[in-house]
């Protein structure tokens, strides 16, 4: 076939998939602009295709005419052999093919149709069966087909819809049998379930965890939508089923012997899920990457209740117009286009998401917002990586923790701002340049030497600090901390771009001091070391912010202690964390800190729900026995303690934490024999551990600065609960 016969066939088809007239032509408009020859050869092939339906009719009641003579009828039948008689069978409901009943047709394809049919052997069971249309066996639909049916045997995923069996028709076309999805596309329904934000992000995880599983058997889907993404019901809960490879490409490997061809200027793919590279058709390497794009179509759609670009102005704007589209026109934040909606779609959108309008805009706003336009990325190599990629991120979402997903800087929207206004920019650069070399010579000649003495000044003082903590890092790394300690004495200023050999190099020199009981100038190098420490790992910071914040408690320093647990919650703000929310704790609070520290402790007491009952510590409990009580809520502290008693792993520097709590909650209560048993089991544990002398620690058991926090909770309890003048008044 030539490539014009090519065009003209694929432009037949998909005018046959736009079923109203007007946008029809309308579309043909712009896909045969220019060209009328195109155009009247497009128009012939739908004439002739709404021919031959009429032809096929007007055949069928002729051969049941009952006023026709016998000679009539067996010519009628002979011109229709072969062709209206394979209809009347193969795809009749109620016909048979091989070992499946046609009970019912339940949809239709570009090329194919399925039914729900049933198996009697060798189990009976209702099962789905796809089917070539008549008209629709050329090679190209043939392979298409088959590439659908291999694509979805290799697959074994609880939700992907699974290959069952595969044959062929009397006259040689194919079918494959699938397992019956009963089920209704996704978004409608999460709309009639009024599923909030949070049910939807969980499914869709469910749906990007079946996504991977195919691009790890080499096979990318090409056509994620709604309309192939089914929910139903299993055990109450909703389980998707992402169905429909028809269109699927094999990333490793071949699917079929026969060529998958696809026409020029013929989209294969759904426009408004469609990535840009797959629309256009010079791309000849679409990759698991076009995927992640239809996913964040996907997600936009079921956050915001739209697409990112609408499919009939996508559709009424012809084949070039989609393609620049898809290309270069940036989609809206989804919560932009929530705050576009009119004020009864935005309520309806609301209601369905089981929120009011500024909730559901405020939900969507930062998180959500970035991870959607990174899946939609133009440029793919900006996307994920992987569904599971896009998966974990949403999980992050979910659980409170910071997303991969950022904000594109202002270098890079620079860049595509220049790259779309590029003869712009050009002509306005070229005059601003001649204005300004003129202005600007005189006062660069004036400033550079000026300029290059400071920065002489700056970099030199710069070299001479870096081989100081460079000298630091090599003392340190032979034991030689008083030495290191020293020469980390005649560095000025750390520099802005830390590494984490200095980092390593304070801390280590801080820790050497703490363990001989040189609190103050301990803190002062953890204080220089939280200012420097940007590369460590999240939990190494964290550990770093629990050292420093017992260090400034220890060595007296009140209004250094004040200014540390307010860089802590402006840095962790309503992150879970209970380490943090100690460190925060350890002395006694104002009004004003409690509000500042009420978010952290409301996400951490949140987080303690979602740990695994198997994974729960007495650390777990304690950090909120300890805000309890400096909150002045004593019942409650008391309640926190004891489940964080109950707990089988118990670890002694935070059993002496929960006994100083409950002395000190126990005193106020009026417990006092209560409030001196839990604080003479405190002082032992304390006592025990310091008289031995601190060390290092280790994981669970307790780092040193877990014994210095709990010695410092231990003595508010004992100046708060006297238990001398109990015993002496009891006596």
């Amino acid at each position: 076939m030539s490539p014009e016969a090519q065009l003209e066939e694929a432009l037949c088809l998909a005018a046959l998939n736009v079923p109203d007239r007007v946008v029809r032509a309308r579309f043909l408009d712009q896909a045969c602009a220019g060209d009328p020859r195109l155009r009247a050869a497009v128009e012939e092939l739908l004439l002739a295709h709404e021919h031959a339906e009429d032809f096929f009719e007007r055949g069928r009641a002729a051969v049941n005419a009952p006023e026709l003579d016998a000679q009539a009828v067996a010519i009628l039948k002979h011109t229709v052999a072969g062709m209206e008689l394979e209809v009347l069978t193969d795809e009749q409901v109620g016909s048979r093919l091989g070992r499946y009943l046609l009970v019912q047709k339940i949809g239709e394809g570009g090329c194919g149709t399925v039914y729900l049919a049933e198996q009697e052997t060798p189990v009976r069971r209702q099962v789905a069966l796809k089917v070539i249309k008549l008209g629709m066996d050329t090679k190209s639909v043939i392979a298409r087909f088959e590439a659908e049916r291999q694509a979805l045997a290799m697959m074994d995923h609880p939700n992907i819809a699974r290959v069952l069996d595969a044959g062929a028709t009397a006259t040689g076309r194919p079918f494959f049998v699938m397992e019956l999805v009963r089920g209704t596309r996704i978004t409608q329904y999460c709309n009639e379930e009024h599923f909030d934000t949070d049910q939807r992000l969980r499914l869709f995880i469910k749906v990007c965890h079946a996504i991977q599983h195919a691009h790890q058997k080499g096979v990318i889907h090409r056509d994620i939508k709604p309309s192939n993404i089914l929910l139903s019901l299993h055990d109450g809960e909703p389980v998707p089923k992402v169905i429909d490879f028809g269109i699927a490409k094999a990333t490793a490997g071949r699917l079929t012997d026969h060529t998958l061809f696809t026409a020029i200027e013929q989209f294969v793919g759904t426009p408004a899920y469609m990535s840009p590279e797959q629309a256009d058709n010079t791309a000849m390497d679409v990759d698991t990457r076009s995927d992640i794009y239809s996913l964040g179509v996907l997600l936009y759609e079921l956050l915001t209740g739209r697409t990112p670009f609408d499919t009939e102005m996508l559709m009424q704007s012809g084949m070039d117009g989609m393609r620049r589209t898809l290309r270069e026109q940036e989609p809206q934040l989804p919560s932009t286009m929530i705050t576009t909606m009119r004020q009864t779609e935005l309520t309806l959108t609301a209601g369905q998401r089981h929120a009011e309008p500024p909730k559901l805009i405020s939900q969507l706003k930062g998180d959500l917002d970035w991870i959607v336009m990174k899946a939609l990325e133009k440029d793919r190599n900006r996307r994920y990586e992987t569904a599971n990629g896009l998966a974990m991120d949403i999980q992050r979402y979910l659980v409170n923790e910071p997303v991969v997903a950022r904000p594109p800087s202002q270098v890079y929207r620079l860049k595509k701002l220049v790259r779309r206004n590029q003869f712009t920019f050009i002509a306005g650069a070229a005059v601003a340049v001649a204005l300004l070399l003129g202005l600007g010579l005189s006062t660069w000649l004036f400033l550079r030497e000026r300029a290059s003495n400071r920065r002489e000044a700056r970099l030199r003082a710069e070299a001479e600090d870096r081989a100081k903590i460079t000298q630091a890092v090599m003392l340190v790394s032979q034991g030689e901390f008083e030495e290191a300690d020293g020469v980390l004495n005649q560095v000025n200023n750390f520099p802005a771009d830390p590494t984490l050999d200095c980092a390593s190099a304070l801390r280590s020199v801080g820790e050497w001091m703490a363990l001989q009981g040189r609190w103050q100038p301990a803190s002062g190098r953890y204080s220089a070391l939280l200012k420097v420490n940007q590369l460590s790992a999240a939990g190494q910071i964290i550990l770093d912010y629990q050292a420093s914040g017992v260090l400034l408690a220890a060595s007296g320093d009140r209004a250094g202690y004040g200014r540390f647990w307010q860089l802590a919650v402006t840095n962790f703000d309503t992150m879970p964390n209970g380490s943090i929310l100690l460190a925060c704790l350890l002395l006694p609070v104002d009004p004003m800190q409690i509000e500042r520290l009420k978010p952290l402790a409301a996400a951490t007491e949140k987080q303690i729900h979602l740990v695994p009952k198997s994974r729960q510590s007495e650390w777990t409990f304690m950090p909120i026995g300890l805000w309890q009580y400096r909150c002045g809520n004593d019942a409650a502290a008391i309640q926190w303690c004891q489940r964080a008693q109950a707990q089988g792993q118990r670890f002694p520097p935070c059993d002496a934490v929960v006994d100083a709590t409950l002395a000190m909650a126990y005193h106020h209560q009026g417990q006092v024999s209560e409030a001196c048993a839990e604080l003479v089991q405190a002082r032992q544990l304390i006592d025990a551990k310091f008289k031995s002398g601190l060390d290092r620690g280790r994981p669970g058991y307790g780092y040193w600065f877990d014994w210095l926090y709990a010695r410092q909770v231990v003595q508010e309890a004992a100046a708060l609960v006297n238990c001398d003048a109990a015993t002496s008044g009891s006596d």
